[in-house]
């Protein structure tokens, strides 16, 4: 019988325009929180609602129905945090927004005759269809140009959720890291270990950037530099950042509320300060 000819397989080297673990030992990585932060939920949300029945408990329109909308979102947030404190289970981001939406309309005379379950379904899901602020996605494109930076969401909710909203913004993330993932929520400590752990960069090199808070003084405990861009529809009532005092935790600070005409705020003063610190 013929002896089989050994078959050698082809070397392949990576091109040598694409970065390598071995090219790149200073990788960084900004984790993004993402509604409110990177996302206008506000937009999204007043829109579902101004297509919704009028009801007279809701005049003048504009205003009852944006106060609706903030109000919304900060009973979320409260929710969230004392379920945390509990130690209360992990729920879908979608059932706690349903039974806060069930709440303020019960609250304000709002029945299902009025307001049914396609009404408040179709409300529900408009938290998963957001949009970018108008500084995100120019600003990050600059910055991952660059080649050395993963962009990576560390939120609280489900992977569906940052899924659609993700796919909804355009916005060039590298990976979505949910708490229904991770098995922890933000402010927990652990949230921000395992995200940490699994991305594999040097904690150093390890960036928070959200518009909460709260979510930034947890970081900076876990060990994370932190950046705080200042957003109108969070952490509502802050007007001013104390750097040097009770935010002290706060390494970066940008103005996301009014950028037109200004490419020093939000997130395009976020690129520029990291772009300078990477050439210093």
């Amino acid at each position: 019988m013929p002896r089989e000819e050994k078959k050698t397989l082809p070397s392949i080297s990576p091109p040598q325009n694409e970065p390598t673990m071995a090219t790149t030992p200073d990788q960084k990585v900004i984790f993004f929180d993402l509604m409110g932060t990177c996302s206008d939920w506000l937009t999204s949300i007043l829109e579902a609602l101004s297509h919704a029945p009028p009801h007279p408990s809701l005049t003048p329109p504009d205003q009852a129905l944006r106060s609706l909308a903030l109000t919304w979102r900060a009973d979320f947030f409260t929710e969230i945090h004392a379920r945390n404190a509990a130690n209360a289970p992990f729920e879908d981001i979608d059932t706690t927004h349903r039974r806060i939406l069930d709440r303020l309309l019960a609250a304000r005379g709002i029945g299902l005759d009025a307001w049914d379950e396609s009404v408040r379904n179709t409300l529900v899901a408009k938290w998963h269809s957001q949009k970018a602020w108008q500084d995100v996605i120019p600003a990050l494109e600059t910055l991952r140009a660059r080649g050395d930076w993963f962009f990576v969401v560390l939120a609280n909710g489900t992977m569906r959720l940052q899924l659609d909203i993700a796919q909804a913004s355009g916005i060039p993330f590298h990976a979505l890291l949910s708490s229904e993932l991770l098995g922890a929520a933000k402010p927990d400590l652990k949230a921000y270990e395992k995200a940490m752990e699994l991305v594999g960069v040097k904690r150093e090199n390890c960036y928070m950037l959200a518009s909460h808070l709260y979510d930034l003084e947890a970081a900076k405990k876990a060990g994370m530099r932190t950046i705080y861009v200042h957003r109108l529809t969070e952490d509502v009532g802050v007007e001013k950042v104390n750097l040097e005092g009770e935010h002290n935790y706060v390494d970066l600070y940008f103005d996301g509320r009014q950028m037109k005409g200004c490419l020093a705020r939000g997130f395009w003063g976020v690129a520029a300060e990291l772009i300078q610190e990477s050439l210093e």
